[in-house]
């Protein structure tokens, strides 16, 4: 029986308003958040969106994750992790859905040693998958972890079941967070999570995936101190098969607001790390010897108050031009009306430069950004309240930064972007207030 095909539709819309003009190099963030607001309208790139035709499960949401895979066969194949609904309101069933390069979609669910579908409580922020692709085809999908063992399932070879291979990981029995996984040019995979569930230190560490071997392995503890936790974000490989990563810091045991967002780099070749100047460093590095993109500013203070007000980071994503680092993020300074505004970040000598891109009302902690050719970095966000709610920004050639709704007439509330190797972005977009997910290419 053929595989359901979703229906598909072209989306342009007029776009966002009242976005901030760049400031100067040297600008710290919070002189940044006091350039004045620049309007403009550009016309909407096309966007084609495709309902995934299975449902969501409302805790399909965070934006740490990594839920989106790609690979190029006979033509472009995605992979989207995500969560159905579980057995009850509380609880949730991951699954990945496919689509082939003809538009078809099919349903992978993550299977238990039962050989029943997984299930797990619902747990909105920590409780989501990431995915990866292998160099040999297998799919790999590390889900619902909350401080858990490893929840870790993958195929035996292209097109199988997805399974439970928990037992091949290291660090058996370890509470695990946040993992965020990427396929290297040679197949490779390399995964970052925040290790641990201690009260007064949760550190940070990277694993590889030998593609050849078929196993897991500990590379290093890449960030860990007292009194601190470590928030991993992002990871991608450059085509040397360096390692580039992205995370924060919070204040231990655990807050939904974190500080001093970092940069670091691993080069397997000579197994050293080093920051975005190129300078060696040793691991794991602490919030003082950390590469730090977006430092302390007025007001800012370690706290575990999920109350707190006062100036954070919440969510990063990055990407790199060639080797280079490119960053967007959240940030709350002590101007910003207690918005979390939209920044980018790039490195130059042995600092960080940063832009604000979006300052015009409330965010959502959700965040992608890729490179392209024609419009460089485009950063992907979502406002906090609208009818169209993700858009996408570019700077155009007088340094100004526009924005565009990159889902018009889609409800979606979180994203999560990858850029495929045909160049388009593909876009994962959970309407989670309608139990929906949306797949986009623009």
């Amino acid at each position: 029986m053929r595989r359901p095909t979703a229906r598909a539709y072209a989306a342009s819309a007029a776009s966002l308003a009242a976005l901030l003009a760049l400031v100067p190099a040297a600008a710290r963030a919070d002189d940044t958040d006091r350039a004045a607001t620049a309007a403009a309208t550009t016309a909407a790139t096309a966007t084609a969106i495709e309902k995934v035709p299975y449902a969501m499960d409302s805790s399909n949401q965070a934006a740490w994750w990594t839920p989106v895979a790609t690979y190029k066969g006979r033509g472009q194949y995605t992979y989207f992790a995500f969560n159905e609904p579980g057995s009850t309101a509380a609880t949730h069933r991951p699954a990945i859905a496919r689509r082939d390069p003809d538009g078809a979609w099919s349903r992978l669910p993550l299977l238990a040693k039962s050989g029943q579908q997984a299930e797990f409580p619902d747990d909105n922020g920590h409780n989501q998958s990431s995915v990866a692709r292998d160099g040999s085809g297998r799919l790999h999908v590390f889900a619902s972890m909350h401080a858990d063992p490893w929840r870790y399932f993958r195929t035996e070879a292209p097109g199988g079941d997805v399974t439970d291979h928990a037992s091949e990981l290291p660090d058996q029995g370890v509470g695990i967070t946040y993992p965020v996984v990427t396929t290297a040019p040679n197949g490779d995979l390399y995964l970052a999570a925040r290790v641990g569930a201690g009260s007064d230190h949760r550190p940070g560490k990277l694993y590889r995936w030998d593609n050849a071997a078929a196993s897991w392995s500990v590379v290093a503890t890449f960030a860990g101190a007292l009194n601190r936790s470590v928030y991993p974000d992002d990871l991608t490989v450059d085509a040397a098969g360096r390692v580039h990563l992205l995370y924060e810091w919070a204040k231990a045991p655990a807050t939904g607001f974190r500080h001093q967002l970092s940069y670091l780099s691993y080069d397997p070749a000579t197994g050293a790390f080093a920051d975005s100047a190129g300078a060696a460093v040793t691991t794991p590095v602490t919030p003082a010897t950390s590469d730090v993109i977006q430092e302390l500013t007025t007001g800012e203070e370690w706290s575990i108050d999920n109350a707190y007000t006062g100036p954070a980071v919440q969510s990063a994503k990055l990407t790199l031009d060639g080797s280079t680092p490119k960053v967007a993020y959240r940030y709350r300074s002590a101007e910003s009306g207690g918005n979390f505004r939209v920044y980018y970040a790039y490195p130059s000598g042995s600092d960080w430069v940063r832009k604000t891109v979006f300052a015009g009302g409330q965010t959502a902690a959700a965040l992608g950004i890729t490179w392209d050719e024609t419009d460089t970095k485009r950063i992907y966000y979502v406002t906090g309240s609208g009818t169209d709610r993700v858009f996408a920004a570019t700077q155009t050639a007088d340094g100004a930064w526009t924005a565009e709704s990159a889902a018009p007439g889609v409800s979606a509330d979180r994203l999560a972007v990858r850029r495929d190797s045909d160049g388009n972005d593909v876009l994962y977009l959970p309407d989670t207030a309608h139990n929906s997910l949306y797949y986009g290419l623009r």
